[in-house]
């Protein structure tokens, strides 16, 4: 199948591309291939959007029946906890470029939804249930377009009844828009050598629940996040938040840094802690859960973009990594990259060009507001990581407050990959997490039934164990097994009996995609990829 322009993911940075495009040159073929059943079903977010992206894109976006119009910040709170009780921190003392005003909070999914609407309505070709699984090069090593899965494979590998061969999509160029730590990124980035000039990318976790509530408790485009406790006491950072969004909803969720030491630390317990922290607890209260998601979140900052462009094809998104930190938002510049993305494709397919080098939307994003805002806060996540929440905090403020007034800066930051900072049990005490109580706090197999994750019973296993024997002999007896801790859907297990030698165990059909084990695992020894098409969560309006 020739096309000009395949985007691979249908969130808001590939749908954004495929839009422009069509703005741009309604002549173009644009096909874009999103891995979840339907657009939107992938999406997790907070969300607290920042409107100046859809405003370039869509101007009259909020006339157009748009979901995330239906709920503007109105009200904005930031809570330092201890265990019992809370401090309010005024945002007189954040920089206005951390303001929530203006913004809107609603289901990042269901604008993704939307967007997916208003691409088809433009002609864009979306295919939900169709990921990407190997990338085509030509013969001088530029990108020719994807092939999507094989559908109808057993776990043998056999072919099934159903069984279909994936399809060529030939194109002129292809856009990465896969999110955070998609699989063929990191395989872009390496063939490329994209990340030689700049700092390894860095991740949280984000675990989410979505709650009806007390209607005498909700207080719509009301806007709460915290940081210190429970994070305070295991040494390691990071925060929450709790979103009054509409219909009587809120969202709440709760981010661990992946660059944490102690492998006996798991997130998902964290996030079960902070939800019976008094101040959170009183708005859940009478209320119910339903839905859970979670997903790993760029958290590098702007000394961690790679080269964004090679030959027939560019990063946009979070598969770059454009989220500003201590705003808690990426959706506007990823958008934003998408658009800067399409602007350059159309460029050089008007001028005949095709399987070049995008090296003016390299140049255009670092030059354009995406560059201006991360500059600002490229210290943030740095310095909170190496000086902890209290300091850490301070000093972020510091040097945010000396780039808003260019009054001189402190020197950046380095980083190091989130498995290189995990250290071995011996040197850390086991955490005893208390038990859910069922009504605020769950366990991890109930909450994954809340994410309405599916996949095929009988398909390959998406998880790929490189090595078994380095899993049992470092990943277990060196660093005590954390991916039993630190996977928010229950998907590994060591299973230990006497006299037998411990099995590792993927339950790969409780996985929501959130690539924490790629990201966290000691070794690097698992290799997360995609699935059989329309595998994984299905969150509604998440």
């Amino acid at each position: 199948m020739p096309v000009d322009v395949v985007i691979i993911g249908g969130g808001v940075a590939g749908l954004s591309a495929a839009i422009r495009l069509k703005q741009l040159n309604e002549e173009l073929e644009v096909v874009v291939l999103e891995k979840g059943s339907e657009i939107g079903a992938h999406v997790l977010s907070g969300a607290v959007v920042d409107p100046i992206a859809l405003d370039e894109l869509l101007p009259d976006w909020r006339d157009m029946d748009c979901p995330m119009a239906e709920t503007p910040v109105t009200d904005n709170w930031h809570w330092n906890l201890s265990k019992g009780g809370k401090m309010a921190i005024p945002h007189l003392a954040m920089p206005p470029f951390l303001s929530n005003d203006g913004c809107y909070t609603g289901s990042l999914g269901n604008l993704t939804r939307w967007l997916g609407e208003q691409a088809e309505a433009l002609g864009v070709m979306v295919f939900p249930g169709f990921p990407a699984a190997e990338v085509m090069f030509s013969d001088d090593g530029a990108v020719t377009g994807v092939i999507t899965q094989d559908m109808g494979v057993a776990a043998d590998g056999s072919h099934k009844g159903d069984y279909q061969p994936g399809m060529e999509i030939q194109a002129k160029y292809t856009l990465f828009a896969e999110g955070a730590r998609g699989n063929l990124t990191k395989q872009m980035k390496a063939r490329f050598d994209l990340e030689a000039d700049c700092q390894p990318q860095v991740y949280g976790l984000g675990i989410k629940e979505l709650w009806d509530i007390d209607p005498a408790k909700h207080v719509p485009g009301r806007v709460i996040h915290t940081q210190g406790w429970p994070l305070s006491e295991s040494d390691t950072w990071g925060g929450g938040f709790l979103y009054h969004q509409s219909a009587g909803q809120v969202a709440l969720g709760f981010v661990t840094a992946l660059d944490y030491k102690n492998p006996y630390i798991s997130p998902f317990q964290e996030f079960q802690r902070w939800k019976q922290h008094p101040a959170i607890r009183e708005y859940l209260e009478g209320g119910t859960r339903v839905a859970y998601g979670a997903r790993a979140i760029n958290e590098g900052g702007w000394q961690s973009v790679p080269k964004l462009a090679f030959p027939g094809g560019a990063l946009i998104g979070c598969a770059a990594g454009f989220v500003n930190v201590p705003r808690i938002k990426g959706s506007h510049t990823a958008m934003k990259s998408g658009m800067l993305a399409a602007e350059s494709v159309a460029t050089a397919i008007g001028a005949g060009s095709e399987h070049t080098e995008l090296a003016d939307y390299d140049a255009n994003l670092r030059e354009s507001w995406i560059a201006t805002e991360l500059k600002k806060v490229k210290n943030a996540q740095p310095l909170v990581a190496k000086f902890g929440g209290d300091i850490g905090t301070v000093l972020a403020g510091i040097d945010m407050w000396m780039r808003q007034l260019k009054i001189g800066v402190l020197p950046a930051m380095k980083h190091h990959r989130d498995y290189e900072e995990l250290q071995r049990a011996d040197l850390h005490q086991p955490i005893e997490y208390p038990k859910p109580d069922g009504k605020i706090s769950f366990d991890r197999l109930t909450s994954v039934s809340y994410s309405f994750t599916n996949h095929a019973e009988d398909q390959p296993n998406h998880l790929k164990v490189a090595d078994m024997e380095l899993q049992r002999e470092s990943e277990l007896e060196v660093f005590a097994g954390p991916s039993a801790r630190y996977c928010p859907a229950g998907v590994y297990e060591w299973l230990i009996e006497e006299g037998q030698e411990p099995k590792f165990q993927i339950n790969s059909q409780n996985c929501v995609h959130c690539k924490t084990c790629d990201i966290k695992d000691p070794n690097q020894n698992i290799n997360w990829t995609t699935p059989e098409g329309g595998g994984g969560p299905n969150y509604p309006n998440m």
